[in-house]
């Protein structure tokens, strides 16, 4: 046994998912039982099927990966219900078994793969056109190899868990918990993005600092609520009215900065759409929840990046300069 136990350690010591380890295991599982196929399956139970996962055939017998079956015609689930995981007469015990008969099972041999839970996940198996006999000994190795299967399962799913809980806790550490648009902190990694790759590029960087106006006297009107929905209703606007590839963030309270390229030939005119964009998004009536709100507009302003630019701070600090000087233009006015 001790090629087997050193196979097994190596094994152990090699596995970083369920492939890797499954597959080191179906073979020692082979070389320890004689048996013609091995393989792990795994059964769905709500569209009543059990499906090969991972197959190893060396010889006659083949059971092929992805290979599906009705669970009810399974031979595990008959050694399940029986309590007979072993078997070198298929045919005498299980005969009326179509899917033993047309891959030619004579020698079969399971263990369920549970995991912590008692969740049964699947089989893994044995199986042989001939009749092989199989030791306890064997049975019990097979024992093992289901629990270390099992534990495997267990670490990917929790793996995986912590995975989508990091991606989640990520979402919400850029996104503004308000709006669910990017927040200031997403809006600055993603400027330093685009500065870095315009001065590769040759390229230049719009930014419009956008000041919604009026939205003081809604809150004092309508209530914090209305006043907190607008500008969910404003985020959405914003979003949806900005060109693909745009890039929209809450810089906080009523302000948002939009990016986006900057035309080569025409810059100022590509500023002055810019402005016009932003500005046709935050005028007119804005109904919430059967509230309707006047909205008369915002202060934007809009700087395209130069070569040389200072910084995420510098560009941002110029972009707020020329929205105060549209906003006290439009006090003028």
């Amino acid at each position: 046994m001790d090629p087997i136990l050193d196979k097994l350690a190596a094994a152990l010591s090699d596995s970083e998912d369920l492939e890797s380890l499954v597959r080191p295991l179906l073979e020692l599982l082979e070389a320890v039982t004689g048996l013609e196929s091995t393989y792990l399956t795994t059964i769905d139970f709500e569209r009543n099927v059990q499906r090969i996962v991972y197959s190893r055939n060396t010889q006659a017998l083949r059971i092929p990966e992805g290979l599906e079956v009705p669970w009810d015609d399974t031979l595990c689930k008959r050694a399940f219900d029986e309590g007979r995981p072993y078997v070198d007469d298929v045919a005498g015990c299980w005969g009326d078994s179509d899917a033993a008969r047309a891959l030619g099972i004579t020698t079969y041999l399971s263990e369920p793969v549970r995991v912590a839970t008692g969740e049964l996940y699947g089989t893994l198996c044995g199986a042989s056109a001939m009749q092989v006999r199989v030791t306890d000994d064997t049975r019990r190795l097979l024992r093992m190899f289901s629990q270390l299967i099992a534990r495997q399962l267990e670490r990917d799913r929790l793996l995986a868990r912590l995975k989508e809980e990091n991606r989640e806790l990520s979402r919400h550490a850029l996104s503004d918990p308000l709006t669910g648009i990017p927040n200031r902190r997403a809006l600055m990694g993603e400027l330093a993005r685009a500065l870095a790759n315009a001065e590769r590029t040759g390229t230049a960087v719009h930014v419009a600092f956008v000041d919604l106006d009026g939205f003081k006297a809604i809150n004092d009107r309508h209530g914090h609520d209305a006043g907190d929905r607008f500008l969910i209703a404003m985020a959405r606007a914003l979003r949806d009215g900005v060109r693909e590839g745009d890039f929209v963030a809450r810089y906080g309270g009523d302000e948002f900065v939009v990016l986006g390229p900057a035309a080569p030939d025409a810059p100022e005119a590509d500023r002055a759409a810019m402005r016009k964009r932003m500005q046709r998004v935050a005028t007119g009536r804005l109904t919430i929840d059967q509230l309707a709100i006047d909205c008369t507009g915002a202060s934007v302003g809009v700087v395209t990046s130069c070569a040389g630019e200072q910084g995420v701070e510098a560009l941002l600090a110029r972009a707020d300069a020329a929205m105060y000087a549209a906003k006290k233009a439009r006090r003028i006015r």
